[in-house]
């Protein structure tokens, strides 16, 4: 019988919305059991989402520490990795915790608060040699894993330009001074950092680029602003980049487009060829010739999985039945459990287990939040990317 990976969790507890994405994913693929947490700052939330999950209640635990605690007196049956599904300030104290008792550890993005804590805890993972996996789930589509291999594979020449989005409109009002949990926290500069929507959902904008097109941001111009009145931090972002092969590009992320939902979505352009992908549409990835018709590459064909053999991985079941956000999540899990499965068992991961976002990510997603925020209050016009 294969061993099962023991999951334990952080945050998550009632009415968090990214803790439940987690444990549903976490769980599709039946490598993973759920089988402890610390699930809410408060201990009778906590309790409360142990019961709901069925949690031995011994394992269900009132803070963080508590658990390294216990957990490290079970020996064999200690949870085998951590999720970290708390608000970002939480995030580099909780990581760095687990990984120095011995954990694996998955966590949610933005990776920290600041760039130095983001070095650091590259540096502790690094010492540790336990895995650690960051959650930027985009890489997760299998479209996108496509979209990547056609890039490495040439199929588009020398990239010369990349425009990536992700407006949403639901922060267009108040509503963290009205008691929207998801909200109140993604606007405190205390639990959420230096950015607002460019932390949130920029990173993931700045993710994609780096992953499908395996270039680098060297430098931005930035401008960010608040458009709520009374909010502190920003809610729509825009920025020009420069990419280490000459590239140039586009992001903006807004959370005040009004009608906007989750518009993620990149186009890449090279001297042969195009490609654009949508997150809302994600079954599809459109390729385009010079002089000739727009090809549609749809998921779960064989074509897909001959042209890329990690987005047939990626692939649960058959074209024309759609796969989205759940499965993007899961198949980072896949991934991560996966790998620590193969390295517990003195074996290499392959490079395709090997394919979820790492430490790294989390430390190039920092430095673009300081950037950004930098170039936006800078009266320059370019702020160099910095080098890590």
């Amino acid at each position: 019988m294969k061993k099962k990976i023991k999951m334990g969790m952080i945050g998550g507890g009632p009415g968090a919305f990214i803790g439940e994405i987690h444990r549903k994913a976490a769980r599709l693929d039946g490598k993973i059991d759920i089988v402890a947490g610390a699930f809410d700052i408060d201990p009778a939330k906590s309790r409360q989402m142990g019961e709901e999950l069925s949690i031995c209640p011994s394992r269900t635990y009132n803070t963080y520490k508590d658990m390294i605690r216990s957990e490290l007196k079970l020996g064999k049956e200690k949870v085998d990795f951590v999720a970290i599904t708390t608000p970002n300030n939480w995030h580099f104290p909780i990581a760095k915790d687990f990984l120095e008792a011995g954990f694996n550890v998955m966590c949610e993005k933005p990776m920290t608060m600041t760039l130095d804590e983001a070095k650091k805890l590259q540096k502790i993972v690094q010492k540790s040699g336990k895995v650690f996996g960051l959650m930027h789930n985009y890489t997760g589509y299998p479209m996108v894993k496509l979209a990547r291999d056609m890039v490495r594979q040439g199929d588009l020449g020398k990239i010369y330009k990349i425009i990536v989005q992700y407006p949403q409109g639901w922060l267009i009002k108040p509503i963290e001074r009205q008691g929207q949990q998801q909200a109140a926290w993604r606007t405190d500069p205390k639990q959420s950092g230096a950015a607002g929507c460019i932390g949130d959902i920029g990173t993931h904008a700045e993710n994609l680029a780096e992953y499908i097109t395996g270039l680098r941001i060297t430098e931005i111009c930035a401008d960010l602003t608040t458009f709520v009145k009374g909010r502190i931090l920003d809610d729509d972002g825009n920025c020009l980049l420069r990419f280490e092969n000459g590239a140039k590009g586009l992001l903006h992320s807004s959370q005040i487009s009004v009608g906007e939902e989750n518009n993620l979505a990149i186009w890449v352009y090279g001297e042969n060829k195009s490609l654009e992908w949508h997150q809302e549409n994600p079954n599809y990835l459109y390729v385009k010739v010079i002089n000739g018709p727009v090809q549609v590459w749809r998921r779960g064909n064989d074509y897909v999985k001959d042209k890329s053999p990690a987005a047939g991985r990626c692939t649960r079941i058959p074209s024309g039945h759609p796969e989205a956000f759940l499965e993007a999540f899961a198949n980072n899990y896949m991934n991560f459990a996966d790998t620590i499965l193969k390295i517990e068992n003195g074996k290499k991961p392959t490079e395709i287990e090997n394919d979820f976002p790492k430490v790294s990510d989390g430390v190039r997603g920092m430095a673009f939040i300081e950037t950004v925020v930098k170039s936006s209050a800078s009266h320059k016009k370019w702020v160099p990317f910095p080098k890590v």
